[in-house]
């Protein structure tokens, strides 16, 4: 994978790019939408390509691993042609899947044993399966295997859970290096940077990845429970280390504020939930500030979701009417606040590009933080 970068903002570390993987380039500053299973959840395909103009989707390992299972996979020729989307692929490696099972998983030298959410049955991930899975699942960019530290840890279990994870990077790239890609198509691995929100072990792990010269590097651990300051002040100790020239990733992060400060602080790719879990309960995201479609002041508000979206949703359903289907329980409603969410996300990583080639980024940012605190 080959990584560009074309321009950088002069008053921020806000950073334009590209990234070349062998299903397409990839602009940056973008966000993924999140396709755990398989799917990004109630959106076809043709509406991530043509109405939210998604150019890259995330798949995840622990659940493709589970269910359709990596022999379904591996007959299907690869993730890519088992669902229909033909542009890259990033896999998460399961490890915050793994650490949200609580009681029913167990991390140890060997790997973590967990149970299966679904029936039960028992499982081993190592570092060397997961990056077996995920040769099989055939992301263009698969992630090693870490131990997702909670945002409230103390600091020597945030040191040692450091220290594994840092054993099994040097176990994940062993077999990465010694292992080929099925489907004929190149693989890179991104290392993650841990270390809580403790300075010194964010310091010591962005420096540890970077001794590997990786094409990319991830920085996990965060909005997991750690307050907000916290979490901009990882992401500019850990950017101060992580090589220039590298794409640069912040796993599962977040509101739109949220993605508008990573880019402020020099992240390049950004992936969560939110848009489309928000966007199946109602809750609305717009350049104006936050919806909620369920409320009753929307009840006979005839105007359009987002006269200025770039979705077809925007355009042609109004507020009235996707209330209606919410308090209708109807599927439709669901299915329109996550295209809409999905586009909104996918307008603000790119306007960000941008704002960011014209010499604007910061004013535009601070003016869109304050209109996306608002509740209308």
């Amino acid at each position: 994978m080959k990584f560009e970068l074309e321009h950088t903002s002069l008053d921020t570390k806000a950073r334009a790019g590209k990234f070349h993987t062998d299903h397409g380039v990839v602009e940056t500053p973008v966000f993924m939408p999140v396709g755990t299973a398989g799917s990004v959840k109630g959106i076809h395909i043709k509406e991530l390509k043509e109405d939210i103009k998604a150019r890259i989707i995330l798949g995840n390992t622990y659940h493709l691993y589970l269910r359709p299972g990596i022999g379904v996979l591996e007959k299907a020729g690869g993730l890519h042609r088992f669902n229909g989307w033909d542009k890259p692929i990033l896999t998460d490696s399961g490890g915050f899947q793994v650490f949200s099972l609580g009681d029913i998983r167990k991390i140890t030298e060997e790997g973590a044993k967990f149970q299966s959410h679904i029936d039960g049955s028992r499982h081993l991930f190592t570092p060397e399966s997961v990056m077996d899975v995920q040769r099989a699942i055939g992301a263009d960019i698969i992630m090693a295997f870490d131990e997702c530290t909670p945002g409230d840890a103390d600091y020597d279990y945030a040191k040692k859970s450091l220290e594994l994870t840092q054993r099994w990077l040097v176990r994940c790239m062993d077999r990465f290096e010694n292992t080929q890609p099925k489907y004929g198509y190149s693989q890179t691995l991104f290392p993650i940077v841990q270390g809580c929100v403790y300075p010194d072990l964010r310091v010591k792990a962005a420096e540890h990845v970077a001794t590997f010269n990786a094409d990319g590097y991830a920085i996990g651990g965060l909005s997991v429970g750690e307050k907000e300051e916290d979490m901009y002040a990882m992401i500019e100790i850990v950017n101060e280390v992580l090589p220039a020239d590298r794409p640069r990733y912040l796993m599962g992060v977040g509101n739109p504020i949220n993605i508008l400060e990573g880019i402020d602080r020099g992240i390049d790719m950004f992936d969560c939930v939110m848009p489309t879990r928000n966007g199946r309960n109602g809750m609305l995201f717009t350049r104006n500030g936050v919806i909620n479609i369920r409320n009753n002041k929307w009840a006979d508000d005839f105007s359009l979701i987002d006269p200025d979206g770039t979705s077809f949703v925007d355009q042609q359903y109004s507020k009235a009417y996707l209330r209606h289907l919410f308090q209708s329980k109807e599927m439709l409603g669901p299915m329109i606040g996550s295209i809409h969410n999905l586009a909104f996300y996918l307008w603000l990583v790119d306007e960000a590009r941008k704002q960011i080639f014209q010499g604007t980024f910061k004013p535009w940012k601070d003016q869109m933080v304050l209109q996306m605190r608002n509740r209308l």
